[in-house]
């Protein structure tokens, strides 16, 4: 038997007295450390033979200490204690290493506001590693309610499922994204009467909703109907279409990070009664799901939500 092999057993004979030595009775002390009977019995007497002494004094009726019992359960105790208390330890220490939380954002999120969020939570939990997953609202809420992310930063709608907990965030502002060589170009702004006659670009309803419907109220609440000439998914692709000039488009105001020469992003004028068009931005978890490392990054965000929504 090699050297750490014959301390685990050594080991596991100690322990095997001490649970003895504490019942005084062979049957609770195998159920209390999960083995038989007769398993623990031979285990107490193989390690008499190794001390050569008698530890337990054992009748039909009883089980008591010897002197030399008493003597090495004092010993023991103390260093079987802190065995204990060093594997705890070393077990929390590798959940810590280990600790992976699961982000999920939609484009917007993972553009603007994680890389300052992580890159400030990274300073106060460098153990927590970040997997990040990118996607749609659509899509990563089903994630959020299958266990397969921790938290999701999504835009919100009506009818939520109850298991989840949504906290709103703060609004995107939006920008009109312009070909280089349109006349519009040159403006500081523009009001949605300026895009009465443009051909815009907006993204598929069913998986944009928001961005969709904002293009389309904005419209109506100024009694214009849009003229849709493209519909694309992604907001690269968008912004490169308008940089084709295919059309204009309203978008997050993220998006003007995208590098594209041919494009200029302007603030959208408010109009009477109107106010600048933004876009909802959200976070969500698992209502019954106990998470510590999730916590501290909410915590650390609701502490920040000014610095944070101000970079987005």
């Amino acid at each position: 038997m090699d050297i750490i092999g014959g301390c685990l057993w050594r080991l596991e004979q100690l322990r095997c007295f001490v649970a003895v030595a504490e019942e005084l009775h062979f049957g609770r002390a195998a159920q209390r450390i999960g083995l038989l009977p007769g398993s623990l019995g031979r285990h107490v007497r193989l390690l008499e033979e190794s001390v050569g002494s008698q530890l337990l004094s054992r009748t039909t009726r009883s089980v008591s200490l010897t002197e030399d019992g008493v003597a090495l359960l004092e010993e023991v105790r103390p260093l079987l204690a802190r065995l204990d208390e060093l594997g705890q330890k070393f077990r929390a220490r590798h959940h810590r290493r280990s600790r992976i939380l699961r982000i999920g954002a939609i484009d917007s999120a993972a553009a603007g506001l994680l890389p300052t969020l992580i890159h400030d939570f990274r300073a106060i939990a460098p153990d927590v590693k970040i997997q990040l997953m990118e996607g749609k609202s659509i899509r990563l809420v089903p994630k959020l309610l299958a266990g397969g992310l921790d938290l999701a930063f999504i835009r919100p709608r009506p009818g939520m499922s109850r298991h989840l907990a949504v906290e709103d965030l703060f609004s995107e502002t939006t920008v009109v994204a312009v070909p280089a060589s349109h006349e519009l170009a040159d403006h500081k702004n523009v009001s949605v009467l300026d895009l009465a006659n443009a051909p815009l670009i907006v993204p598929d309803r069913r998986s944009r909703p928001h961005s969709y419907d904002l293009t389309m109220n904005l419209f109506a609440a100024a009694g214009l109907h849009p003229d849709i000439a493209q519909v694309a998914d992604e907001k690269q692709t968008i912004v490169s279409m308008v940089a084709a000039g295919l059309g204009l488009a309203i978008v997050p105001r993220w998006t003007s990070s995208l590098a594209s020469a041919g494009v200029r992003f302007l603030p959208v004028q408010e109009g009477a009664g109107q106010t600048t068009p933004k876009l909802p931005l959200a976070v969500a978890w698992m209502k019954a799901v106990r998470d510590p490392e999730r916590d501290a990054l909410l915590d650390l965000l609701r502490r920040n939500l000014e610095i944070y929504s101000a970079a987005a």
